[in-house]
């Protein structure tokens, strides 16, 4: 489970980075209030925790699937 959940937020910020880069625009900073709020400084923590954590992913061994391991 916290697989997922740490896959999900990394794909949000991979996309947030996407839209930075394409567009210039910061979607979590419009949403939480410009980049230096407390909250777009929460949400831009757990997405790089997030992305910490799914490196794990790839070195990981497992005789199943991803489904497999819940």
């Amino acid at each position: 489970m916290l697989d997922k959940i740490a896959l999900t937020l990394a794909i949000i910020g991979g996309l947030n980075w996407g839209s930075i880069g394409l567009f210039g625009f910061d979607l979590v900073a419009f949403l939480f209030g410009g980049q230096a709020s407390v909250m777009s400084r929460i949400i831009y923590t757990l997405v790089g925790i997030a992305a910490l954590w799914c490196i794990t992913l790839l070195f990981r061994s497992g005789s199943g699937s991803a489904s497999d391991r819940g």
